[in-house]
């Protein structure tokens, strides 16, 4: 996706920013809200129209569904037969290269995408239908859950929309974890994601893509950014935004962030705040 979407101008960045923060920040986050201005964050041609456009095809896909299909599993089996088998929406190995597989608005134009964001399509088309739907952030492998949140496990059923949505078996989300981490699955692994769990893992996603593309790394700064928006992060974010502007040639203003952060970790840490210090002194040096 990089070689022909231009970022937005900064007036349409510091708005979109504003919004995602102040919809992070509400009471009940929307999550297709704050994955679409994620969006618009990276593709400039994503105007309000083009906003509302994606909400819209949210909206059309649920009533396609049928009128309350009844057990979890039938809701499971509903959701595959519409989204997976009737409008092809799954995801292949080859989407992790791309950029466009983590942005709701490109998801839903291409039908493909990451395991997590195939999985917000499931999760708002489900929702908007009145399913009992909830994502489940399995390690290196999101996946979609319904029934009730907290109930039974044998009232609750998962399927992955990247295969499809293919309603998975009695040890299949034993395997995923297994081939995704090498380690067993655990109780807790199998607990709701808030709406911002989801986002943050997302905004971790592009991180990541963006992080083995040294071209890409303006990619890799909005991404932190956006994620230094939401009410809880990692203090860790704010050296490796310094850390990439030093990266970008931005001495001064990486010199500057990596001091700041060299405040904060002082009161915990004397020893890495100094290591930190240090970086900001070679940055400075790089000025010269």
């Amino acid at each position: 996706m990089t070689g022909h979407v231009r970022p937005p101008s900064p007036e349409r960045s510091a708005e979109v920013r504003r919004r995602f923060a102040e919809e992070a920040r509400s009471e009940r986050p929307d999550l297709a809200t704050l994955l679409l201005l994620l969006g618009a964050e990276a593709d400039g041609a994503l105007d309000e129209a083009g906003l509302d456009a994606a909400q819209v095809e949210l909206d059309r896909l649920a009533g396609e569904l049928p009128f309350r299909p009844g057990s979890p599993r039938a809701w499971a089996v509903a959701l595959r037969d519409l989204l997976g088998e009737r409008y092809g929406f799954h995801g292949a190995a080859a989407d992790y290269q791309r950029l466009e597989s983590s942005l709701l608005h490109e998801v839903l134009r291409r039908r493909r995408g990451l395991p997590i964001m195939l999985s917000v399509v499931w999760l708002e088309v489900a929702r908007r239908a009145g399913a009992p739907v909830y994502g489940v952030a399995l390690p290196g492998h999101f996946v979609v859950g319904f029934g009730p949140e907290f109930g039974p496990e044998e009232e609750r059923v998962l399927a992955d929309p990247f295969d499809g949505g293919r309603v998975l078996g009695g040890g299949d989300a034993e395997v995923l974890v297994a081939g995704a981490t090498g380690a067993g699955l655990r109780p807790s692994m199998l607990e709701p994601a808030a709406p911002l769990e989801v986002v943050a893992r997302v905004l971790n996603n592009i991180r990541a893509w963006a992080a083995g593309r040294p071209e890409e790394s303006a990619v890799g700064l909005w991404a932190i950014e956006l994620a230094l928006l939401l009410p809880a992060h990692a203090a860790r974010l704010r050296y490796e935004r310094a850390r990439l502007l030093v990266g970008r040639g931005e001495f001064s203003a990486g010199a500057g962030e990596l001091e700041a952060y060299a405040e904060v970790v002082g009161a915990v840490d004397e020893e890495v705040a100094e290591e930190v210090r240090g970086e900001a002194r070679a940055a400075r040096a790089m000025l010269n």
